[in-house]
């Protein structure tokens, strides 16, 4: 069962790690711990810069195929639904102009459609320890499968197995999350009323409500919400819930009766956000959710994942030795870690925008809102820096400009880089 690399979590960052080192020729034994997918709302919207990494691997083409929505804006809205800031993709300068929305199980069919005869994926296989060399050196993983268990060895091991990670716990590398105080109620709405193709995040007085489409005439809704707000919640009480949403949030009053029919099958998700201070060890790295994770609202957590691999993947070359695969790593956490922050920042600072329900936080994020949604080369940044096509950070000049405080004499043109 010796491989060139093991990857463990077979969840879109392990199955776009094994695509990612399969295409350059290696041996790949990716394992995961669940016998079947589990369905859950996560990762359903596509940016640009993991689109283009997608394409290339011929899986956007295979999403496409199997009824993929196009979303052509990101829309941050008032209550009623007017547009505060609008960021329209169809306006980048690149060959990925738009967002690609499809159902987290979908998109991990296409991943692993995409796996070829380099790749051996074993599910119902629980990866326990790691193995270690007599200098420390992470070696390979000692598994169970089928009650047994068996010891795997390979040049580099993949920790790709989520949040809760048992790999990075005994690669030694210590994270902090910083817990969200609010949840998010995901709602998968059926037989829905046609809405707009875009990916739209309402900024109500009891902060966010993000929404849009799936194939099958399905609407996705999250809904910030206190931890125990929903708990024990009958069909009755669920419904008047429901109508205070509405109230809330008048723009969702066309979805409120396919709300209500598909209520029940409400998911209610903490929210997190951290980053690891390392990304790898001699013999193993760290990809996705095991190394990183932010709010949900930017749209960054799955396309991270998927950049994150096509990275590592990038940094291994040739023959594989001790010696070249610790290199890899260490240059691909040099590379990675910078980015990031970056990336981890931005997600964060735009949920703050509308998840900030104290009164300075209501007012700043408002404000940074609609002077951003007024100023065209602070709203091509952000966007640009959003679809995951590169980093252009915001000067604390910008900073000002954002929220009104200095007037920006360039805010009617696109900033020079562009």
């Amino acid at each position: 069962m010796d491989a060139d690399v093991v990857v463990c979590g077979a969840g879109v960052a392990g199955l776009a790690a094994a695509c990612a080192l399969s295409i350059r020729g290696l041996r790949v034994l990716l394992l995961e711990k669940q016998a079947e997918p589990t369905r859950i709302a996560k990762g359903e919207v596509l940016q640009p810069g993991a689109l283009g990494v997608l394409r290339e691997w011929h899986v956007a083409q295979r999403l496409e195929l199997r009824g993929a929505l196009r979303l052509d804006r990101l829309v941050a809205r008032d209550p009623a639904g007017t547009p505060l800031m609008a960021l329209e993709y169809d306006r980048l300068r690149d060959q990925e102009r738009c967002l690609l929305a499809h159902d987290y199980p979908v998109i991990l069919e296409a991943l692993e459609d995409r796996l070829d005869d380099h790749v051996e994926l074993r599910r119902g296989v629980l990866v326990r320890d790691v193995l270690r060399e007599t200098t420390g050196r992470v070696a390979g993983v000692r598994i169970t499968e089928g009650g047994q268990e068996r010891e795997v060895r390979a040049k580099l091991v993949v920790a790709a197995d989520g949040l809760s990670s048992r790999l990075r716990k005994v690669a030694g590398i210590e994270v902090r999350r910083e817990e969200y105080p609010h949840r998010l109620a995901a709602f998968d709405i059926a037989d829905a009323p046609e809405v707009e193709q875009d990916f739209s995040a309402y900024v109500s007085e009891r902060g966010l409500r993000l929404r849009y489409p799936l194939p099958g005439g399905r609407v996705r809704l999250y809904v910030q919400v206190e931890p125990d707000e929903l708990r024990g919640l009958g069909r009755d009480a669920m419904a008047r819930w429901i109508d205070e949403l509405v109230r809330d949030t008048p723009a969702l009053a066309p979805l409120a009766g396919a709300l209500r029919a598909s209520a029940a099958n409400r998911q209610v998700l903490p929210v997190s956000r951290f980053l690891a201070p390392q990304l790898g060890v001699p013999g193993l790295a760290l990809v996705g959710e095991t190394g990183h994770a932010v709010h949900p609202m930017a749209a960054q957590g799955m396309n991270t994942s998927i950049t994150d691999a096509e990275c590592l993947a990038r940094h291994l070359g040739g023959e594989l030795t001790p010696s070249s695969v610790d290199a890899a790593v260490g240059a691909y956490q040099r590379q990675r870690l910078p980015e990031l922050v970056h990336i981890g920042q931005t997600s964060h600072n735009a949920a703050r925008m509308i998840t900030d329900l104290s009164w300075s936080g209501r007012v700043v994020g408002r404000r940074a809102l609609r002077c951003t949604g007024g100023n065209e080369r602070l709203r091509y940044t952000v966007m640009h820096n959003m679809a995951g096509l590169g980093q252009h950070r915001l000067t604390v000049l910008d900073r000002l400009h954002q929220i009104g405080v200095l007037p920006d004499p360039r805010a009617h043109r696109l900033p020079t880089w562009a």
